[in-house]
């Protein structure tokens, strides 16, 4: 089985597309299936924000604006998942946010797939891609995990499993940085990962600058 990353990134692609036709089609199982798409669309934004994007930027510094706006279209992916799971699964307002989530998505998918990933393809050998799978993998899987989603039941086959255990969210109270202000969310990542912060996956901006400043 290829475990380069750009064939694990684009199945994951085919699986969420595989998802949003069955939210279009059957509508009895639509909670199901986006709390699914929910862990698999995070997870993949996650592990490629962690893993993928900061290889891209040094081994292919031409996709730097590219990779920033795929860091902008997984925050637009993510508030338009909030949305959707805040509908009724048979109301209008569902089919309106799903078909946002789609066309974003789906558009995000294209530059993807057509840009920047034949650009790091261009830019690494082979070996460095099996590493990046490997890294991918194990991002997402971790992520998939902690949504108390096992990555071997994504789409398109699903088993039924363990339901999910209470999570306590923690709010990083807002506070002002001077020294990480100007860093980009990516670079603040990086350094609350080096920190070893908890819960950095799935701070806000904001939210980083204050907790890697509160540590500094």
């Amino acid at each position: 089985m290829p475990t380069d990353v750009i064939t694990l990134i684009t199945s994951d692609h085919r699986k969420i597309e595989a998802l949003f036709e069955r939210l279009q089609s059957n509508r009895d199982s639509r909670t199901a299936d986006v709390a699914e798409l929910a862990a698999l669309l995070t997870s993949h934004a996650r592990a490629e924000e962690d893993r993928v994007y900061p290889v891209i930027r040094e081994a292919a510094p031409a996709e730097k604006g590219e990779v920033h706006h795929g860091f902008e279209e997984h925050k637009e992916a993510e508030i338009l998942l909030h949305k959707l799971k805040a509908a009724k699964p048979d109301s209008p307002d569902f089919d309106r946010v799903l078909m946002q989530l789609v066309e974003s998505v789906t558009h995000h998918v294209e530059e993807e797939e057509n840009e920047i990933l034949p650009a790091l393809a261009e830019a690494v050998g082979t070996k460095r891609l099996q590493e990046l799978g490997r890294a991918f993998k194990e991002r997402r899987d971790q992520e998939m995990l902690a949504l108390s989603v096992p990555a071997q039941k994504a789409a398109p086959a699903r088993k039924a499993g363990r339901p999910a255990p209470a999570r306590k969210a923690t709010r990083v109270p807002a506070q002002k940085s001077s020294a990480e202000g100007e860093l980009t969310k990516e670079e603040l990542y990086e350094k609350a990962k080096a920190m070893d912060l908890p819960g950095r996956s799935r701070m806000t901006k904001t939210e980083l600058e204050a907790a890697v400043s509160k540590r500094s």
